[in-house]
């Protein structure tokens, strides 16, 4: 089972230059608001997949004030040390393994497993569809090379057709012979990408369920739909009813890209539905599904991130979820109040606490 050993920071969000090491099976990060433990976090999450949890923009990430910044990371997988290096400066990202670097950033993703739970992932149930399949398409991706190099495709592509559509509007040129080649390729990726995630849903419902039933006492059913267009017509047959529509819109207006997933309890959506205490309930079972799937796939455990949970938590939930995970491999949290973690998971358990300040 991967594990994160010691992680090294420069000019990475608040930090200047700093080192952590990882000595136990529990890590909690304690210090006062804004004393940077989202952030230490987060840089673990990096290391992972290349990428913050919590912006999109690297450009965030850096100090202010200065230019760039660099992750190290020393990763124990299968008796062996691995040195993980990320760097961004100036728009330019490199990532290094034991020294040599990546030829595609993404050949990194899949190596190495996370998964984070934060307060803000609420989102996922009570925003738009774009928060759930970001959440999917991440899984996927991990486990999947294939599908996160189609999935890169088909955007690209669309980015194409949708900058088609737009010089169509204005120029009136009636020649579709490139039209044609992007509904082509957008087709074959959409088939991939469609199944894919189909299986997906499938194998995580009962993971879902089972989670949910541990942190409710199996109060309520609850369960999620897969919702695409693909599932009744193929993306060519899309792409051609909606042709006109898409060129006075200036946009591909069906299609994969505007799947979702339905979240229900008790057969209605949790998001029109649900308590607070609910949602929270299915957020968990929701994110500890991810943990158990993405196990199931790469046949070990990811490292797990709980970012100042234990505040928006009641005491029932808080127990209900630390019996799921006081057996998982490697925990990494945040928390204000370092006395309330010890208390939490008992003096049983082998903690290592990182005080900030």
């Amino acid at each position: 089972m991967p594990t994160i050993n010691k992680i090294l920071l420069y000019q990475y969000r608040n930090y200047t230059v700093a080192q952590y090491s990882f000595i136990a099976p529990v890590t909690c990060i304690s210090g006062p608001n804004g004393s940077g433990k989202t952030n230490l976090l987060d840089a673990v999450y990096y290391l992972c997949y290349t990428k913050s949890y919590f912006s999109a923009q690297h450009q965030n990430a850096v100090l202010w004030g200065t230019e760039g910044f660099r992750i190290e990371g020393f990763f124990n997988k299968e008796g062996r040390t691995e040195h993980i290096a990320c760097k961004w400066k100036q728009g330019k990202k490199e990532v290094f393994s034991d020294g040599a670097e990546y030829e595609k950033t993404n050949d990194h993703i899949g190596k190495f497993a996370a998964v984070m739970i934060a307060p803000d992932d609420i989102l996922i149930i009570n925003e738009g569809g774009e928060a759930r399949r970001k959440w999917m398409d991440g899984i996927l991706s991990q486990t999947d090379a294939k599908y996160l190099e189609t999935l890169v495709h088909y955007n690209k592509v669309l980015q194409q057709r949708n900058a088609w559509l737009k010089m169509q509007s204005r120029t009136y040129n009636k020649a579709y012979s490139e039209l044609e080649f992007y509904d082509a390729e957008l087709s074959v990726d959409a088939l991939y990408i469609h199944g894919a995630r189909y299986k997906f849903i499938e194998q995580v419902k009962p993971l879902l369920q089972e989670h949910y039933n541990k942190l409710s006492d199996a109060k309520e059913s609850i369960t999620l739909q897969y919702e695409s267009e693909l599932n009744k017509k193929d993306m060519a047959s899309l792409l051609k009813e909606s042709l006109q529509n898409d060129i006075i819109l200036q946009r591909t207006s069906m299609g994969i890209h505007r799947d979702d997933l339905l979240f229900l309890l008790n057969d209605k959506p949790i998001k029109n539905f649900g308590s607070q205490g609910q949602k929270k309930s299915f957020l968990f079972a929701l994110k500890l599904a991810q943990f158990q799937y993405l196990h199931n796939k790469m046949g070990h455990e990811p490292i797990l991130l709980l970012d100042d949970i234990f505040e928006k938590l009641d005491q029932n939930r808080i127990e209900a979820l630390l019996n799921i995970i006081k057996n998982y491999g490697q925990v990494i949290l945040t928390d204000t109040h370092p006395e309330r973690i010890r208390e939490a998971f008992g003096s049983d358990t082998d903690i290592n606490f990182i005080a900030l300040t």
